[in-house]
This record gives structure tokens, sequence and C-alpha cells, in this order.
């Protein structure tokens, strides 16, 4: 009877601790949460910092890379914005696709607006598509170019992820900044 409580017992710990390692699909609670530690960690350092324009730029984080996107003003804050990130403790690597907006072309407040628009559009389009996990992909817009980042499960949803946003009406070109996450 106690051997046999004991492999029962001892097989039931071998499943739990299966059901809590990561696989190549998921990652392990610690990872989750070590991740999002940095997400809020490298955000609060951005907001914290006088060259940066914190809400210009979408931060994601992957098992310790940080993948910095949006469209800023200069080179300065691009650079400033990975130097930022790279300071902050557990970061492992700094992908900065940030895109610095053309000088000298200010928007229009129409322009912002369409701007918004086209972001919810390619937005609601990702949405609906079955081949896109839209919560894993950031959309920004600056004078109809859409930048999509983050990082998404496989090769095909991010070339799934382009073709919706290019199929959006209105959006002149597609920057596609996603990463395929490592396993």
């Amino acid at each position: 009877m106690n051997k046999t409580l004991a492999a029962l017992v001892a097989g039931c710990a071998v499943l739990s601790m299966a059901a809590c390692s990561p696989t190549r699909t998921q990652r392990a609670p610690g990872e989750q949460i070590d991740d999002a530690v940095l997400l809020t960690n490298v955000k609060t350092a951005l907001v914290g910092d006088p060259v940066t324009e914190a809400t210009e730029i979408n931060v994601d984080v992957n098992r310790g890379v940080v993948k910095l996107s949006g469209f800023v003003d200069t080179p300065k804050e691009k650079s400033a914005a990975a130097d930022v990130a790279r300071k902050v403790d557990g970061v492992q690597s700094v992908q900065n696709d940030i895109a610095v907006k053309p000088a000298g072309q200010e928007s229009t407040v129409g322009e912002v607006i369409d701007d918004s628009v086209l972001t919810a559009k390619v937005k609601a389009a990702l949405i609906e598509n079955a081949d896109t996990k839209a919560h894993q992909i950031n959309v920004e817009t600056n004078q109809g170019v859409v930048q999509l980042s983050g990082f998404v499960d496989n090769a095909q949803a991010k070339s799934a992820a382009a073709d919706v946003a290019r199929s959006v009406t209105g959006v002149k070109n597609v920057k596609n900044e996603l990463s395929v996450k490592s396993y």
C-alpha cells in the first residue's frame, strides 16, 4: 500500500512539474512574470527619461528581449530609448525598431485623426483574421504608414499580419517590425 501511494504521489509530482515547465509554444509562469516585470520597468524608465517621449514608444518583452517600436521625432530620441532600455536590470538585449518621423513633416489635426482611424481599422482587421492573434500585435500609424510590432508565434503569423494591414483601405505602406518568438 505504501509503495502504491508513494508511486502515485511521485507520478503526480512529475505531472505537476511537467505542467509548469515551458514547452515550445508556451513559457513557464516564472518567465511570463519576469517579462511582465521587465516590461513595466522599461516603460517606467522611459517615462522618467527627459529625452524620450514614452507615450510614442511601444515596449514588448519576450524572454528578456526588449522590442521597442513606434514613431519618434528625432534620431536622438530613438537612440536614447534603446540606451534607457539596455540599462534596466534583467534586459538581455534590445531590438530598436522605432521609426523616426521625416523631418519637417508635422502632422495636422486631420492627419492625426486619419491615422487614429486607420490604426483602428487595421486592429479590427487583425482581430477578424483567423491567422493573426491581434493581442500579440501593436499597431501604430504615422501619415498613412502602418507599423506592426510585437512578438508573434511564427513566420506565417508575421506574414499574415502584414498582408492584413496592407489590405486595409488608406494604408500607404506597412513596416512589418514583428519578431518571431524564440522558444
